[in-house]
């Protein structure tokens, strides 16, 4: 494509690097434009939220164990695996935002307290 094509946007969005706060203000437009904010209460968005968490979980349902980085999957099965990781990411950064939840900032100090928690162990 020519200078500024639409592939080149986004491959360019590929790489750079999204926080949070951006991806939740990507959903709340994304709800807004849709009409969907009235659905989007703490309670639906966690249910929704476990449904896709079900989705997931029946990825690796009869796989057994699995190495890490996926060695043995095919292409479509990963692709796959990161559809439904990213909803069940999506979901819980919009119930986030609706709880009035700084995620980012939580999970910082949620490892913090358990790297007190659970010291590591010197031999």
């Amino acid at each position: 494509m020519g200078e500024g094509g639409e592939g080149e946007d986004v491959a360019e969005e590929k790489v750079m690097d999204i926080s949070l706060k951006e991806l939740a203000k990507k959903l709340e437009e994304f709800a807004k434009a849709r009409d969907w904010e009235k659905y989007h209460s703490p309670r639906n968005l966690l249910l929704a939220m476990v449904g896709e968490v079900g989705e997931l979980s029946e990825i690796f349902q009869w796989r057994g164990e699995v190495d890490k980085g996926l060695p043995n999957w095919e292409e479509s099965d990963k692709e796959h695996l990161g559809e439904e990781l990213s909803d069940v990411l999506l979901y819980l950064i919009r119930l986030a935002d609706i709880c009035g939840i700084d995620l980012g900032d939580a999970a910082t100090k949620k490892i913090v307290k358990n790297s007190i928690k659970y010291p590591p162990k010197i031999c």
